[in-house]
């Protein structure tokens, strides 16, 4: 059974790294006990502060797999609670070859849609400090997972997610991030990828653009 170990809402807020430069993030999303109501755009209450690359429809909300974070600890030396990536759910039993775009889950009231990998983000690099954290997770393939809302309603702590469409494509986070980022000239699987309704938007900006380059 997977299950919603931790629920995070947050704000972007002000941070410095590299002694005083600044960013703006919502990195730092608050533990939430009780029930969230989860409507079309995200959890109510949750801000991104890069809305070109975060949030919307197809990027309403971010998960992550508890499994990774014994890992991360001992990559990185140091104690790692969630939701060190930012993510607003951290969820037990769903990592990314197990997840696959177009599968659908409940949680409580509401019903998600995958929409597509994570993509590292430079300011998990800042955050931490660690220049090459965000190549390491491209290279890993840990990278978490978006959602869409397919049906809006409360969500909380501990409830199941349940996996009520298993989409028959198989095409799991892990592959279509591998092909992003890995494989990049595997066309023949870019374009089953790039045909999949439940793909976003932004992804398939990305690999169209890539197809039309081959042709240069």
């Amino acid at each position: 059974m997977f299950s919603v170990n931790s629920l995070h809402i947050g704000t972007p807020r002000d941070v410095v790294y590299a002694g005083d430069r600044k960013l703006k993030t919502s990195l730092y999303r608050n533990p939430v006990k009780g029930k969230v109501f989860l409507d079309l755009l995200g959890f109510e209450g949750d801000q991104v502060a890069d809305p070109v690359n975060h949030g919307g429809r197809d990027k309403a909300v971010c998960g992550y797999p508890a499994d990774h974070y014994p890992f991360w600890e001992r990559e990185l030396s140091r104690e790692m609670t969630a939701p060190a990536f930012g993510e607003n759910l951290t969820v037990s039993g769903l990592t990314e070859d197990q997840v696959h775009i177009g599968d659908i889950f409940r949680i409580g009231e509401a019903e998600i849609q995958c929409s597509q990998p994570r993509q590292p983000c430079h300011k998990l690099t800042k955050t931490f400090g660690l220049p090459k954290l965000a190549s390491r997770i491209q290279s890993l393939g840990y990278c978490g997972y978006y959602f869409r809302v397919l049906k809006q309603g409360w969500v909380q702590v501990g409830m199941e997610v349940e996996r009520i469409h298993y989409d028959k494509a198989e095409i799991s986070v892990a592959d279509a991030h591998y092909l992003m980022y890995r494989d990049k000239s595997d066309y023949e699987n870019i374009k089953k990828l790039l045909n999949h309704p439940a793909l976003s938007e932004s992804w398939k900006a990305v690999l169209i653009r890539r197809l039309e380059n081959r042709k240069l």
